[in-house]
């Protein structure tokens, strides 16, 4: 091991070995949603997606029928106040004592009626420094998901139970019952998540990702577009992406963990000085931040931290070395911030492979032996298994050599991880092998497309473009920057210890170029971000373009793939051959119970492969959980642009979805059977 990153895992000395000689019998990952409710937004601080509730079976799916809807802007509706949802909103709803708890369009949080969709409340001080219920209001934006909590040393009748949120730049605590905000929660009932970066300034926040709550704390991330091109103002400074520990019931900052190593600091002799500047990159460099959600074992005390690709995501010249904790999963002590164990997927990341899927705690047996494990999915189409206590990989992950850069002023890692185990769910790299061959004419297309571009295997490092005659645009990277798997993340069942994760069959162009504003002080900036259309308007590569896979965590192996979605198979120039299902491209998340897997399309916005015949699609499926047939498909009235979600309630299971299209604004659907 060594302070360089490439080791597997790094444990703060004695402390990690303490804990996993002494580790109690009864720990567990706290899988599942109890008691019929959907506490955390992947269910538990676990990630499951996983529900033990078996009323809607592989006999009855088909029935399932809308049960009631709501607007994703249920407090502009109430009001009166005539506006359109927005048209995608990835919010899932929580699920506590018959409430669902909703971030809603205009970024505020409400309560429904878990069997009728109605208002019980919504906190109508969102916005703060705005009126959020005014006519000329500016929307906010959903995130994705809240936090519940309830003081579980308290009398039950007087049990203190809080949605946590982020709303704007502030983070809130609201009364569950009433929807009131506590006054001596940070100040005046919100803390402004702008302030307490150890004494740097950030102008502004957003998180659209859920925060989780581990021992009464809440741990927030952030969202920061941390990316440099040619058209914007270049930089090669950025915003802090550092992860903070609040108490739950005071909104006080316990600790905070910065992401770029600061001065003294582990990890920090991972940032090397550019030659051409006297200033070490750490000080200077941002973002590496934790868009994603985080999951948490309550009983070891520790968090999961998923983080993301530092300053310039494209142009690493700036910034030379590993550069941890960027592309890394980190465990923290919940309660201090301390750093456990880390492991960096991507060493001094070129390609955006942010970590985006939250960490998935799951007991599995391997070889005999029982493991309390974390298993995170990532863009590049790896899933990396580890030990949740030490650190130590499951299978060994290995440093392979890499493609290096050929841009001035880049220098590549020589190595990056590759997991020997499970293998990967998707496409990885490029070769002809991997063109769209249904027809010779148009393997012949492709081929003659692709030579337009460098491409390789994963990890090439991006490329100059050259826009001159018979010049290469620039780096075809497979997967994109969307992934593999993305911020939908897997879904784990606990019975069979199978991981099942959404895959999203996606390319990048990425073309580096010298940055055309004058002043800019970053040598090279990303020009082109586009996606390579194949011929025809048919995609580049072979299918599938969407994929459901199932891993076995205890076998380290792929047991199914199958396609989700028709996709282009009715395209003219491939009808004729009666193709099977291709893959619709979207961002699609699991629901897993004890009897299906649940999944919709996805969505037709964000980075995806544009197929012919459009992303995302309005079908919502249930497969089985050992084949992965579909045993049932309801058309609803809009794509699913969330992670689905499920409880019961008054006897009955329901399934809630968040639906929008382009010509439909954002909502609610609950399904159950009639």
């Amino acid at each position: 091991m060594n302070p360089g990153g490439r080791a597997a895992a790094m444990l703060v000395a004695g402390a990690s070995i303490a804990v996993a000689l002494g580790l109690p019998s009864g720990v567990h990952a706290q899988t599942g949603a109890p008691a019929g409710e959907w506490r955390a937004y992947a269910a538990d601080k676990a990630g499951s997606k996983y529900s033990p509730l078996d009323q809607i079976t592989k006999d009855n799916a088909a029935d399932l029928r809308i049960a009631w809807r709501q607007s994703t802007i249920p407090d502009a509706v109430r009001n009166g106040i005539t506006m359109r949802a927005p048209r995608s909103s990835q919010n899932t709803p929580l699920m506590a004592g018959g409430r669902l708890y909703i971030s809603t369009g205009l970024g505020s949080i409400a309560a429904l009626d878990a069997t009728t969709g109605e208002v019980v409340w919504y906190d109508d001080q969102a916005g703060v420094e705005s009126d959020a219920l005014s006519v000329n209001v500016r929307r906010g934006n959903a995130v994705r998901g809240l936090a519940y909590w309830e003081d579980e040393a308290a009398d039950p009748a007087r049990r203190d139970a809080r949605v946590v949120g982020v709303v704007g730049p502030y983070l809130v605590a609201l009364n569950a019952r009433t929807g009131e905000r506590y006054p001596d929660f940070g100040d005046e009932g919100a803390v402004d998540l702008r302030r307490d970066y150890g004494g740097r300034t950030v102008d502004n926040f957003s998180w659209r990702s859920a925060p989780i709550i581990v021992n009464d704390v809440v741990i927030v991330g952030s969202y920061i577009i941390d990316f440099l091109s040619a058209v914007q103002p270049t930089t090669k400074a950025g915003a802090p992406g550092d992860v903070r520990g609040y108490d739950v019931r005071t909104g006080e900052q316990l600790w905070i963990f910065r992401t770029v190593p600061q001065e003294g600091e582990f990890g920090n002799d991972t940032w090397g000085t550019d030659p051409n500047e006297d200033q070490p990159s750490w000080e200077y460099s941002g973002h590496t931040n934790m868009w994603g959600s985080p999951s948490g074992d309550e009983e070891l005390g520790y968090v999961y931290l998923p983080l993301s690709t530092p300053t310039n995501d494209y142009y690493g010249g700036h910034r030379p070395g590993d550069n941890l904790f960027a592309e890394s999963i980190v465990c923290l002590d919940a309660r201090t911030g301390e750093r456990i164990w880390h492991f960096q997927a991507v060493h001094h990341g070129l390609w955006d492979y942010d970590f985006a899927s939250t960490p998935n705690l799951v007991d599995i047996n391997v070889d005999g032996r029982s493991i309390k494990a974390v298993a995170i999915v990532s863009k590049q189409a790896f899933t990396y298994v580890f030990d949740r206590a030490t650190g130590e990989p499951v299978w060994p992950i290995e440093e392979r050599p890499v493609p290096q850069s050929t841009i001035p002023g880049e220098r590549t890692a020589p190595t990056q991880p590759f997991p020997t185990r499970p293998p990967a769910f998707d496409q990885q790299g490029v070769t002809v092998d991997d063109l769209i061959d249904f027809t010779p004419e148009l393997r012949a297309e492709a081929l003659e497309i692709l030579e337009r571009y460098d491409y390789g295997p994963i990890f090439s490092p991006p490329t100059l473009m050259d826009e001159r005659p018979g010049g290469k645009l620039g780096l075809l990277q497979m997967p994109g920057t969307a992934g593999g798997a993305n911020w939908p993340g897997a879904g784990f069942d606990p019975e069979t210890g199978i991981l099942y994760v959404h895959s999203a069959h996606t390319q990048v162009v990425i073309g580096i170029v010298p940055p055309e504003n004058p002043g800019a002080d970053a040598t090279f900036v990303r020009k082109a971000y586009s996606y390579v259309q194949g011929p025809r308007g048919l995609p580049l590569f072979k299918p599938p373009y969407s994929r459901l896979v199932a891993i076995d965590l205890n076998l380290g192996e792929i047991l199914w793939t199958i396609a989700v979605g028709d996709g282009p198979r009715d395209h003219p120039a491939i009808r004729h051959l009666d193709l099977p299902p291709l893959g619709q491209a979207g961002r699609v998340a699991p629901l897993v119970t004890k009897t299906l897997v649940f999944q919709g399309e996805g969505g037709s916005a964000g980075p995806v492969i544009p197929l012919w015949g459009g992303a995302g699609g309005n079908m919502f499926r249930a497969h089985d959980k050992a084949t992965g047939d579909v045993v049932a498909e309801i058309e609803l009235p809009g794509q699913v642009t969330a992670a689905p979600m499920t409880y019961m309630a008054g006897g009955k299971q329901y399934i809630v979805v968040t639906v929008g299209a382009t010509r439909a604004p954002s909502e609610y659907l609950a399904l159950a059977l009639p």
